[in-house]
């Protein structure tokens, strides 16, 4: 195992999350499938790793209750992402973990890191190792340089960030954490730091030996 991999998974531990390790994206259902039982609600935020390691595909087996916000009109949406919240477990990724355990999360909507922090009885997070970094302000910059801008272009959202490459911000020789553009669709609204945990092993953070996902 990398032995970046292995600190941060020694880091998770100490605070109170509960990593496991998969070297590819193919052993990644039959892990996620250990940690959930049959029958039970199942929801989840956009996330480009979970569709490539395939875990819509499990979600839509019938095996559980899946809260699947696509079947839902846009003037229903906060009934999906209020059921999401109260559902049995989440699965999402995360922007960046850190060496030091911590996870770093960046939202527009917010709904996903209002899941992450509150709410579902278990969170299970599925992580590649490009999103492994040294430290919060490591996280930082990744979200503004390697998450943000193809995510808007992906989602279509005309952002400065999604023409530029990379936060507006990045352009001041010290940029702050919450520095980003002024546009109405702006995906950078919420910052969230995820560290020591009191609900010991609520979230669990699979780390794939993979480059997944933005």
């Amino acid at each position: 195992m990398d032995k970046m991999i292995e600190r941060t998974m020694q880091s998770l531990e100490r605070n109170g999350m509960k990593p496991f390790y998969c070297e590819s994206k193919e052993e990644v259902p039959a892990l996620v499938q250990s940690l959930m039982a049959k029958g039970e609600s199942v929801s989840h935020g956009g996330s480009v790793t979970l569709a490539e390691c395939g875990i819509y595909d499990l979600l839509q087996s019938g095996d559980y209750e899946y809260i699947d916000r696509s079947k839902y009109a846009p003037e229903n949406m906060r009934e999906a992402y209020l059921k999401a919240l109260c559902c049995d477990t989440y699965l999402t990724s995360s922007n960046a973990v850190t060496e030091r355990g911590e996870l770093y999360n960046v939202d527009g909507n917010s709904n996903r890191v209002a899941c992450i922090v509150y709410g579902p009885k278990q969170v299970i997070m599925i992580v590649g190792k490009n999103k492994l970094v040294p430290d919060i302000n490591a996280a930082i910059r990744r979200v503004k340089e390697k998450a943000a801008p193809p995510n808007c272009v992906r989602l279509g959202i005309p952002s400065a960030c999604s023409k530029l490459g990379k936060c507006v911000s990045l352009t001041k020789e010290d940029p702050f954490m919450c520095d980003g553009c002024a546009a109405d669709t702006r995906i950078c609204c919420n910052y969230v730091v995820s560290a020591k945990q009191r609900h010991k092993d609520r979230i669990k953070v699979i780390i794939v030996n993979e480059d997944l996902g933005y």
